[in-house]
């Protein structure tokens, strides 16, 4: 995997958001959007991992947790998504450590209520994206 291909899957799974939030509209539950973006993205070919736990490891412990990411694409990209008026930034701290856990090198906040998916929607990266190769 490379920065190349990661870059390019989340230009993949946005398109399909966008298809989603054209088909639907804003103003639904969140849960509708993911099952929908889901459905989407494994009609197209892709692994889907839906409510996926994230475990907490805390000195060498496993911790029993009920973290639940939305989707994960291909094992490599986080998807959180929203249906809110203002993604918070504790949003996106959540997704960041979401990543951390998994050790995933890309995630995507992406938000429903919206009129334009491409304008709310918020890439991020971190040290597992900066150690893959670039091509």
């Amino acid at each position: 995997m490379t920065k190349k291909d990661i870059t390019q899957l989340s230009y993949e799974i946005t398109g399909y958001a966008i298809k989603v939030h054209r088909a639907l509209g804003p103003g639904l539950l969140e849960s509708v959007y993911e099952k929908c973006l889901k459905y989407e993205l494994i009609k197209n070919g892709y692994m889907v991992g839906q409510q996926v736990m994230a475990p907490v490891v805390y000195e060498d412990i496993i911790m029993d947790t009920e973290l639940r990411l939305d989707l994960l694409v291909n094992d490599c990209i986080v998807v959180e998504l929203k249906a809110i008026e203002n993604v918070l930034p504790v949003h996106e701290a959540k997704l960041l450590t979401y990543m951390k856990l998994l050790q995933k090198p890309q995630g995507l906040l992406i938000n429903f209520f919206t009129d334009n998916i491409t304008k709310s929607m918020k890439p991020f990266v971190n040290e597992y994206f900066r150690m893959l190769p670039d091509e």
